[in-house]
């Protein structure tokens, strides 16, 4: 996986992805999918504008473009963002890319830019991404009760977040660099956590800032 700033074609699948009912579903506050203007003007302003630390995923091996990722509300003084991600691309899903993007977000967050506290927000309903966060070191800090309408009722949204400390407790094993029982499985270990890091490293290195997805939370691993 190669996490790099967005290119301004992207775009056409912006409006691709949030023309996706389930997509929708999972990300957007409103309940229904944005129209083409409305992504125009996001995109512009919080994906590609000046300064946004909002990055392209794409596969490594095929270059191809699957989702975006994001810091929001980018806090100096006090050491925080909030994340956001949404892996567009349906058949890419249950596959654990969201999952090992989010990974090489935490460690550009904890450490190139030296942040304390990473925060996010999801909907109770997104069992899969809970999941998910929860692999990399995320916990559970509260809800805001039945704070979504969604399929006919009212849903929690769930408030996660992970600190720096807690980053390190677990980094090496998410990013596959504790040591294998042999000596040829850590060095393969080794080298494939050392080439992830890498790559989301250099990719967001240049950026400063970020504008959040439609939903604070995201769409599906």
């Amino acid at each position: 996986m190669v996490l790099r700033p967005h290119a301004a074609r992207n775009v056409a699948a912006f409006m691709r992805w949030y023309a996706d009912p389930e997509v929708v579903r999972l990300t957007r506050y409103q309940d229904g999918p944005m129209r083409a203007d409305e992504v125009r003007r996001f995109f512009e302003a919080r994906v590609a504008g000046p300064g946004s630390l909002a990055l392209a995923i794409h596969l490594r091996e095929t270059d191809r473009l699957i989702g975006t990722c994001a810091f929001s509300q980018l806090d100096g003084d006090n050491g925080s963002a909030l994340f956001h991600i949404t892996i567009g691309e349906r058949d890419c899903w249950g596959r654990g890319l969201g999952t090992e993007a989010t990974a090489l977000m935490l460690d550009h967050a904890f450490g190139a830019l030296g942040l304390h506290r990473v925060g996010l927000a999801v909907f109770a309903f997104n069992e899969r991404a809970i999941r998910s966060y929860r692999k990399v070191g995320f916990v559970v800090e509260g809800r805001s009760r039945e704070a979504i309408w969604r399929d006919g009722r009212f849903f929690d949204e769930v408030h996660m977040s992970i600190l720096a400390h807690e980053w390190q407790g677990v980094r090496d094993r998410v990013l596959g660099l504790e040591p294998a029982r042999s000596a040829a499985g850590a060095s393969a270990g080794a080298a494939a956590g050392a080439g992830a890091s890498s790559s989301a490293s250099a990719a967001a290195g240049g950026s400063a800032d970020a504008g959040p997805g439609p939903h604070a939370g995201e769409a599906a691993r």
